[in-house]
């Protein structure tokens, strides 16, 4: 029962668990992590992530905005590229949530919570939580745990799992559950973990100085977290339950002694990606209020075009679409291939009946861009809403194929195929959209019924028979995790 609970238990975050100084050094960081390997192998490993994300789909606000996910994802593969004892493909997710946290578990998934994106200062301090995630990935923290697991009460690590879940889906309530599970033992998960927080530390710090980050980044966030929980009446949630002690502000400040400071020059599409999250993700307008405020204060080109771009979304979302597309064309035709202005404007145009427009304006940025996913989503989006739905079905093959993850490709291909009154192929994507959530039995069920509606299409038949029998592979084996 351990081996299917452990996987999300040691979720970490760069502010878990302390650690002893152990100051930084030159030397090779030997591949600890092939250790695990008979506990669990990459495969298994890349399986079980697989599960939980699937769950994580299910019960947790992961964001699907197309930009916000390229950004994450361009910004992760960046240091990804500078990582050593990289083993498996990595995803990265943003979530939303209050809570300052970010997390990686099986099979090279990483998730940040849009809070703290929002609260890091700079885009090398946003890196810095990543790559330490990566390093906790790369070394294999999880699969090492398994060999440790007699060390720890079965139950303990499953109510564990258990009271993280519902953190995901329900911060506020999952925290509270995770205080009292961990309440009996949690100085035992404390000692278990410090020399992996301690590894993936020292393991971030070189992937981030490698990428071309200001090193000093790792330290400065964890002081700017320490001061907001010293002088703040309400301490930073993951801090309630995984203080940050002095001693891991001195550990990172040594290590990044061995690397000079970088003068990293601001990113604007850092700044775009705040600004799209605070304007799109807010409970309440006082997030974009503040953080225009800083950019005001910050007053470089960078902070100043995104304050124009936060203005001409806040239009957009809230139906004036011709002032937002009077602020937001200067900056389009200043920066044509850039991808958050196109996005806008193609949201812009479709509301104001432009789709045609937007469609030859996709065209020419994805000749430029033809990997873009959120550029081939726009597009897809404005051939439906154009009902070029052939086209829009046509591209949209292409990209569930190289992203079978993502359900905004599927999400729109239901669309496309309804468009076409195609009844069986809409089933279909419908069956991988919520296959994606874990909704095994769901899954086959639609799957069954487009069967149903092939009307005598033989080959057709043969494509959704041996979906069915991959599903139930899937659910027979994902069952397991369950118990």
């Amino acid at each position: 029962m351990l081996k299917k609970t452990i996987a999300l238990v040691l979720s970490t975050s760069l502010l878990l668990q302390s650690t002893s100084i152990v100051y930084a050094d030159n030397i090779n960081l030997p591949d600890i992590g092939t250790a695990a390997a008979t506990t669990l192998s990459i495969g298994q490993e890349m399986e079980m992530g697989d599960y939980y994300m699937r769950m994580l789909r299910a019960s947790a606000p992961i964001i699907n905005d197309p930009v916000l996910n390229q950004y994450i994802n361009d910004l992760g593969k960046k240091l990804v590229s500078k990582s050593e004892s990289v083993k498996t493909p990595f995803h990265f997710y943003i979530m939303k949530s209050d809570v300052l946290n970010a997390f990686a578990f099986f099979g090279g998934n990483v998730v940040i919570h849009s809070k703290l994106i929002l609260d890091t200062d700079n885009e090398s301090q946003l890196a810095s939580v990543m790559s330490h995630e990566i390093g906790h990935v790369t070394q294999r923290h999880l699969a090492r745990a398994m060999e440790n697991q007699n060390r720890n009460s079965p139950y303990v690590w499953g109510a564990t799992l258990g009271s993280l879940l519902l953190t995901l889906a329900n911060p506020e309530a999952g925290m509270a559950a995770m205080t009292s599970t961990m309440a009996g033992s949690a100085q035992n998960m404390i000692s278990f973990t410090q020399s992996n927080e301690q590894e993936a530390d020292r393991v971030g710090l070189r992937t981030l100085a490698k990428a071309g980050f200001d090193p000093y980044a790792s330290s400065e966030f964890l002081q700017k977290l320490a001061d907001q929980s010293r002088f703040s009446s309400k301490t930073p949630e993951i801090l309630l339950t995984h203080p940050l002690p002095n001693s891991r502000l001195t550990d990172i400040r040594n290590r990044s002694l061995q690397y000079s400071k970088k003068n990293v020059s601001p990113s604007l599409n850092y700044y775009l990606a705040k600004a799209r999250l605070a304007i799109l993700m807010a409970k309440n307008k006082n997030t974009a209020k503040l953080l225009v405020e800083d950019y005001k204060k910050l007053n470089n080109e960078q902070s100043k075009t995104a304050i124009i771009y936060a203005n001409a979304l806040a239009d957009n979302l809230s139906g004036n679409n011709q002032k937002a597309k009077q602020q937001l064309q200067p900056l389009l035709d200043s920066d044509p291939n850039n991808i958050w202005y196109i996005d806008l404007m193609t949201d812009i145009d479709l509301a104001l009946n432009n789709s045609s427009t937007a469609i030859t304006r996709l065209q020419a940025a994805l000749k430029k861009a033809p990997n873009s996913s959120a550029l081939q989503l726009n597009l897809a989006n404005s051939y439906i809403k154009n009902k070029n739905y052939q086209q829009a079905v046509s591209l949209l093959h292409r990209y569930t194929f190289d992203h079978n993850d993502d359900s905004n490709g599927w999400e729109l291909l239901v669309t496309a195929y309804g468009g076409l009154h195609a009844r069986a192929k809409e089933m279909s994507a419908r069956a991988e959209l919520i296959a994606l959530e874990g909704q095994f039995q769901q899954s086959i069920q639609l799957l069954q019924n487009a069967k149903n509606q092939t009307k005598g299409d033989q080959t057709m038949i043969s494509k959704i028979d041996a979906r069915i029998n991959q599903l139930k592979q899937l659910q027979k084996r994902y069952a397991a995790y369950k118990r």
